[in-house]
């Protein structure tokens, strides 16, 4: 496999790109894969899975019938490239890309800083 030394500018305000360099395909930063569509935020529940991560995207749902709101979240499985490195219960930004696995269709961009 090449190594991939430039790092690409993805301009997601909030994530900085990682200092280290990878030679993963499916990175964003240093590979060929794509970011398009949404950009969601999460908490990594579990991260036991090989470059896989499951992430808990908690959301507001608006129901008409009693005009209030209610929390929902989501379970989505994401692809974690080698030079992003992250543990359970981290806060992390999540794109969009093109389905990678049957059930992976997002990549963790990074980690959320704080403020």
């Amino acid at each position: 496999m090449p190594a991939y030394k430039q790092v690409k500018n993805l301009k997601i305000p909030g994530v900085r790109p990682p200092s280290e360099i990878c030679s993963d395909p499916n990175c964003p930063w240093h590979g060929t894969l794509r970011v398009r569509g949404v950009l969601l935020e999460g908490v990594v529940v579990k991260a036991k899975a090989k470059r896989t991560v499951v992430v808990s995207h908690e959301y507001l749902h608006y129901v008409e019938k009693y005009k209030r709101y209610e929390r929902r979240r989501k379970k989505i499985h994401a692809h974690l490239p080698d030079c992003v490195k992250v543990a359970p219960g981290a806060r992390v930004v999540i794109g969009e890309c093109r389905p990678i696995a049957k059930t992976v269709k997002f990549v963790v961009l990074g980690v959320r800083e704080a403020g």
